[in-house]
This record gives structure tokens, sequence and C-alpha cells, in this order.
């Protein structure tokens, strides 16, 4: 069973894009592709949720990308995406990115340290019980 989305749509360059119904003739560049696909859940990148990996992205002659942008679909005909607001699925800052790192660094140097520790205490403690 499919998840029930509010539209259609490509995630490009971090950005959602809703696929309408109005055709487009006048395409550009070629400026991406679908890199995943999924009608059950999301996913980062150039996510859809209705195009195959693969189906592509282009530029719009005389609409900037921050606006729209067209996508190939299978019969090669280019339909009009309207870009809709940012794609915050897996959205990590910098500083979320650098705070995370951070803690990672900080968990591997505590087990480093307190493994050995641990395994030292561990020892003696048997020792000293068949030593007695």
């Amino acid at each position: 069973m499919a998840t029930k989305w509010v539209h259609p749509f490509v995630v490009w360059n971090g950005y959602v894009y809703v696929v309408s119904e109005q055709y487009v003739t006048e395409v550009g560049n070629e400026i991406g592709e679908v890199t995943k696909y999924s009608d059950m859940e999301q996913y980062p990148g150039n996510f859809s949720n209705v195009f195959k990996k693969g189906t592509r992205y282009y530029s719009i002659e005389g609409i900037n990308t921050k606006e729209a942008i067209a996508i190939q679909d299978v019969n090669g005909i280019y339909i009009k995406a309207d870009r809709e607001e940012k794609y915050t699925f897996g959205d990590m800052t910098e500083e979320d990115s650098e705070q995370t790192d951070k803690y990672l660094f900080s968990s591997v140097i505590v087990l480093v340290i307190l493994i050995p520790i641990l395994t030292i205490l561990f020892v003696i403690k048997n020792t000293k019980k068949q030593l007695s």
C-alpha cells in the first residue's frame, strides 16, 4: 500500500517542486535527474514520489529554476514542476554536522579509554576471587 502524498513532486537542489498538469515545449539545459524513487517513504537527494530513478530534469526557457523546472516523462513529454518549499528531509546544517562529528569523536575516545580500563578491572576482580 502506497503512502498518501499531498501532491506528486520531485526534489531538486534542496527544494520540492510540485508537478503540475502543464506541459512545457521550450526546455533549456538538463540540470539533474531523479536519484531515488519511492511511493512509500522519503529519501535525501533528488527524490521523487512519482518519477522513477533516472528521470531527467531541465530548465525552462525564460523561467528561473527558482520558480519552476521541467521533468521529462517516459513518453518524452516535458511537464512543468513549480518550486514550493525547501526539502528538509535528512537536512543537516554544517553546524549540526560539526556537532555530530564532535560527539562521535568524543564517544569513540571514551570507548577506547573505557573498555581497556573495564577489562583490567574485570581481570583484577576475577584474579582476586580465584586467589581467595
